[in-house]
This record gives structure tokens, C-alpha cells and sequence, in this order.
């Protein structure tokens, strides 16, 4: 069940940067270590709902109400801007500053929960991702799923920190220069707006 061809296709889509790779980036510039493994965690609990979703059959409800679907990804979308609009604002959450003015753990982790939280997609692709990879067995399907979903949220979890911890690795000499800092949080808003134009594009 967990094979070493799942575990390659997981860590590619956990390496690939998406936005909360770029969340948990903008955290780790701005705020340090400790804060972007709080980010880390909070990605990954954004994980659960849509996994439950694809393990207990509610992703194909959502998929199949276009009403649902829209809330849920306008939601995102609105959400997604307003990162966007932190990124950006003097003294924003996601702002990188020269000092550093760290959040509560639980506020940042709620913010990147809710990244995962509000993309409708993130079920479909757990139903595309995971059955691949069961054994056939109708009795072991359920567990099967909830075990390789809880691999994937690990793999999720042990990426982002090591993207987190690079970023805060690299924040002393990349925050040096006022020209910089600008430029990166131009760089986080205009990426998260460019998601969020990405998310309007999809249908259910």
C-alpha cells in the first residue's frame, strides 16, 4: 500500500511550491523559524477536512453543487486576496520587516489552516491521488486511505518546515536592504493575487 512509487509521487506534490509553500515562505522571512513551523502545521491540519471529504465520499458532493463548489472557492479566492493585501500593508501579518514582530502560534497556524481549508480542488485531488494506490480490498479501503492521507500530511508537514527553515536561514542577508524587502513583499502579493486568479478559473 505504501509504496515507494507513492511515496516519490507524494513528496513531488509536496516540493511543488503552491501557496501555502509561499505562506509558510513569507512567515519564515518575516518571522523566523519557530514561527513558519507553526505555518507548517497549520498547512498541514488544513489537509483533514478534504481528506475526510475524499475518504467518507463528500468530495463528490461538494463537486457535484455548483453552489457549494462557488461558495467555497470565492471564499478561497476573497482569502487569497487578503493574504495578498497583508503582504503589502505596512505592518501586515505576511509584511517582511527588518524587525522582527512575531505572531502567536496559533494565529499563524489558523491563517495557513484555512489556505488548505478553502480550496475546493484539494478534495478532488485526494480522490484522484489516492485510490491508485489501494489494494483493491473494499473491507481495508477506508483505513487504506486514512493511512496514506496521514503519510502524504506527514511528507506536507517535514517539506514546508524545510522550506520554512531555509527562508529563515536566508533572512539576515536577504532583508539587509529596504529595495529588497519591498520587492519580496510585492513579490508574496503579486503571487497570491495571481492564485487567487488562478482559483476563479476553476469549475467544479
Amino acid at each position: 500500500m505504501i509504496s515507494l512509487q507513492f511515496l516519490a509521487t507524494a513528496l513531488v506534490v509536496c516540493i511543488i511550491p503552491g501557496t501555502g509553500v509561499l505562506y509558510t515562505l513569507a512567515i519564515a522571512l518575516g518571522q523566523g523559524r519557530r514561527a513558519s513551523a507553526w505555518a507548517a502545521l497549520g498547512c498541514t491540519i488544513g489537509i483533514v477536512p478534504h481528506l475526510l471529504a475524499a475518504i467518507f465520499g463528500l468530495a463528490a458532493v461538494l463537486h457535484s453543487s455548483a453552489l457549494l463548489f462557488n461558495l467555497v472557492k470565492w471564499a478561497g479566492i476573497a482569502y487569497l486576496l487578503f493574504l495578498a493585501y497583508q503582504a503589502v500593508r505596512e505592518g501586515g501579518t505576511l509584511a517582511i520587516r527588518a524587525e522582527r514582530k512575531v505572531s502567536s502560534g496559533w494565529d499563524i497556524g489558523r491563517r495557513a489552516a484555512l489556505i488548505n481549508v478553502l480550496n475546493p480542488k484539494l478534495s478532488a485531488f485526494f480522490l484522484a491521488l489516492l485510490p491508485p494506490f489501494l489494494s483493491g480490498t473494499p473491507a481495508t479501503a477506508t483505513t487504506e486511505m486514512a493511512t496514506l492521507g496521514a503519510v502524504f500530511m506527514a511528507l506536507t508537514f517535514v517539506v514546508f518546515v524545510a522550506y520554512g527553515l531555509f527562508a529563515a536561514q536566508a533572512r539576515d542577508w536577504l532583508l539587509n536592504s529596504d529595495r529588497i524587502r519591498r520587492w519580496l513583499n510585492r513579490s508574496f502579493a503579486a503571487l497570491f493575487a495571481a492564485l487567487a486568479a488562478r482559483l476563479a478559473m476553476e469549475r467544479a
